[in-house]
């Protein structure tokens, strides 16, 4: 069966909390990035206009703008009523309440539906998802996965991490990975450390480091992975 949008709940954030999520510098903004399942998110469009280029991939951008923006609309508040209920989870800080969370997310997703036809039109938005990606080897150098991979360990497998990573690592010369915890939570995802183990006794190499956004406590991790001298 293919890709459904009913069993998808989408949830997009910014280029800001992109810079933040995965220390991109000013430098790293003028690569060749890949955002891989990107969603809709508005790291994309806001790039757009201020003069970088991003692919963003995510099997959601096979249905309209009109079919995404109702979907958010049919799911957003029971987002919100699920991080209301687990609101201890999280650092209300930058973000100071759940309902100041929504408005940021959907101010980002209003971006992203407006760009959206053109940014199909001049290829900037694919269709595709993880674990086989339809680029090049080496078509991108910096790949980056955000509240995907471990955020969801519940329901993707260790064999699915590790050939996804593979992948990325296939296509872009550096991976970066945000966040290491399980969605609705505070505890790394214990996928974690087995998926690092496992790369690395394949020739990867791999560091987690410390970035400065922290929504979820905790949460303020990434994991970067890139190939070494893979025999």
């Amino acid at each position: 069966m293919g890709f459904q949008l009913e069993k998808v709940i989408p949830w997009g954030r910014s280029m800001e909390e992109y810079v933040k999520m995965f220390n991109l510098t000013p430098d790293e903004l003028q690569l060749n990035i890949l955002d891989c399942a990107g969603g809709p998110a508005s790291f994309n469009a806001e790039m757009k206009q201020q003069g970088y280029e991003v692919i963003s991939c995510d099997p959601i951008y096979q249905f309209s703008a009109g079919e995404i923006a109702q979907r958010i609309q049919d799911t957003y508040q029971s987002v919100i009523d699920g991080v209301q209920a687990t609101r201890e989870y999280f650092v209300w800080q930058d973000i100071q309440s759940p309902e100041h969370l929504g408005q940021i997310r959907m101010a980002a997703m209003q971006k992203f539906l407006e760009d959206l036809p053109l940014g199909i039109q001049q290829g900037r938005y694919i269709t595709a998802e993880l674990p086989t990606l339809p680029f090049d080897s080496d078509r991108f150098d910096l790949a980056l996965c955000s509240h995907l991979l471990f955020t969801y360990s519940d329901l993707l497998s260790q064999e699915f991490h590790l050939a996804s990573i593979r992948e990325l690592c296939r296509v872009a010369t550096q991976v970066r990975i945000f966040p290491l915890l399980n969605n609705f939570s505070t505890e790394v995802s214990p996928l974690v450390g087995l998926v690092m183990k496992e790369l690395t006794a394949q020739g990867y190499n791999l560091e987690i480091q410390q970035v400065s956004y922290e929504f979820q406590k905790g949460g303020n991790q990434m994991l970067q992975v890139q190939r070494g001298n893979i025999s």
